[in-house]
């Protein structure tokens, strides 16, 4: 029975009668003492006949999920995360230091600030400054450690700790990140932890019931259930050209970000990363990252460092009802190509503005976001079969990937364990560069304004963990250290041996970006 109904039908005498004894009964009974004996009982019981409430037969051969089950057995693999930031300069919006209230907000906080301080000093940080304190989830996929959650849970955090259900502590490492697809890879010092098992999401299917385990509000192990709501979802707007997401109405909240998605089966099929809201918390929307994305970044992490992407150098938009009519497609479906980068794979293979690729290697593209994701799955330097709509006809094209190239020389921290000891005294872990890394920018493939426009990966070491001195004077995770006091450092034995040489004040040439700069560093 709808709201609306009640509403409708109240308003017929009998109807309305009868719906005021029944209320009256539920009502009165429902606050009536646990003593409450026959005789009371029978004072309420309405003149009319008694209202027979029958309730659903069950369909046969169908039984409601488990959720228990799968929470004991799989919510150990799940894990809470939480980070700290870089130091920030605390600030009070829109009050002057003049003011006379201000100090005392300074010291007390200010009603309702995200951190419930105002930007009040924590941690032992200096006057004025504070850590931005963040939380999230993840799950454990290999019992020696390796863990996978969202990229924005970790980017830019300087501590990460992993919280298990046992409540242990550890804290992890930053394997790497992809932001494209906003997965992460973090490893802690444990074995023989619990893992999830990994399914396949391209057999779910709208409906289906998904469970998801997280710390939503910093509440661990906290799971939430729903449907499938549509698969391969592609968001308009969105950060990502990269995923498909898998939306469902599972209740997902701030600190669900980087948790487990599971099937009915116990197998984990996506990764829970956003929410459309108003404000700020769910909404009845969430989509969650399809797990076959999140392993195939995850294992390209761990190999080489680095996220290898194909493309093919097209810019598309979605064919609707209208421009299929006017390209006389059966349907409205593909992605339009309305441009096209001169030289390179589209142009060399012979596509063109208008034309629509129906398929990419037997795979069809329904939308245009699903191409991107498609291509960029595809290993650079193969080739791709497109199926394409051109002058009312179907044709085959095949076209060489090339390799997506990034904006600027991001590394992952590919280093090994042993790699990452203690922090010298500026407060530095630094790393020797890969060969691959060191060669990014001297493939014959490339043209000479491909390199010009590609951050080079300069002669250096890569900074690895920036703390103490170091920190407060600029120097970043990522951050290249090219010479030391004027001496060129290429590797850490020649970076250590710079610094010990070094008087208390040390002039670091430091490269960010394509962008070079001394930042001075006071040591201990």
């Amino acid at each position: 029975m709808s709201i609306q109904w009640v509403i409708t039908m109240s308003r017929r005498p009998f109807v309305r009668h009868t719906l005021a004894a029944a209320l009256a009964m539920l009502v009165f009974t429902a606050c009536q003492p646990k003593n409450s004996n026959a005789d009371s009982a029978a004072l309420v019981t309405p003149a009319r006949a008694p209202v027979t409430i029958v309730a659903a037969a069950p369909v046969p051969g169908v039984a409601l999920p488990d959720f228990a089950s799968l929470v004991q057995q799989h919510g150990p693999a799940v894990v809470n995360i939480s980070t700290k930031g870089k130091r920030v300069r605390a600030g009070l919006p829109g009050m002057s230091p003049d003011d006379p209230l201000f100090e005392f907000f300074r010291r007390f906080g200010i009603p309702g600030a995200p951190d419930g301080r105002g930007g009040t000093p924590r941690d032992g940080d200096d006057e004025g400054m504070r850590r931005p304190l963040g939380e999230g989830s993840g799950f454990i996929v290999s019992d020696d450690g390796y863990i996978l959650t969202n990229a924005h849970v970790v980017d830019q955090s300087e501590e990460v700790t992993v919280r298990l259900t046992d409540r242990r502590e550890f804290t992890a490492r930053i394997v790497g990140l992809d932001k494209p697809t906003d997965i992460a890879v973090l490893k802690i010092n444990a074995n023989n932890l619990p893992v999830v098992r990994i399914g396949d999401p391209a057999k779910l299917r709208p409906g289906e019931w998904v469970l998801a385990i997280g710390s939503p509000f910093g509440f661990d192990n906290t799971a939430t259930a729903g449907i499938v709501s549509a698969t391969a979802r592609g968001l308009p707007g969105g950060d990502s050209n990269y995923v498909n997401f898998i939306q469902t109405d599972v209740a997902v909240n701030p600190g669900n970000s980087g948790g487990p998605l599971f099937n009915l089966l116990g197998e984990v099929v996506g990764i829970n990363s956003q929410i459309y809201s108003r404000s700020g918390g769910y909404m009845g929307i969430s989509f969650a990252i399809p797990i076959n994305v999140a392993v195939s970044v995850r294992d390209q992490i761990i190999a080489k460092g680095r996220v290898s992407r194909g493309r093919i150098g097209v810019s598309i938009q979605q064919v609707d009802a209208t421009l299929a009519e006017s390209f006389w497609l059966d349907r409205p479906r593909g992605a339009l190509v309305v441009g096209v980068e001169g030289g390179g794979p589209a142009d060399k293979a012979g596509l063109r503005q208008g034309d629509i690729i129906l398929s990419a290697n037997g795979r069809g593209i329904e939308r245009s976001e699903e191409l991107p994701t498609v291509i960029g799955a595809i290993r650079p330097d193969s080739e791709v079969t497109l199926e394409i709509w051109r002058d009312r006809t179907k044709r085959l094209v095949k076209v060489r990937v090339a390799e997506l190239e990034l904006s600027g020389p991001t590394v992952a921290d590919a280093g090994k364990p042993e790699q990452m000891g203690a922090t010298d005294r500026l407060g530095l872990v630094v790393r020797d560069l890969t060969a691959e890394e060191r060669s990014r920018n001297n493939s014959p493939d490339l043209s000479a304004e491909q390199k010009q426009r590609r951050a080079a990966v300069p002669e250096g070491v890569l900074v690895v963990r920036s703390q103490g001195a170091a920190r407060d004077a600029g120097v970043q995770r990522g951050d290249f250290v090219l010479n030391v006091n004027g001496r060129p450092v290429k590797s850490v034995k020649e970076f250590r041996e710079a610094v010990e040489k070094a008087d208390k004040a040390v002039a670091l040439l430091v490269q960010r970006g394509n962008s070079q700069i001394y930042i001075p560093v006071r040591g201990e």
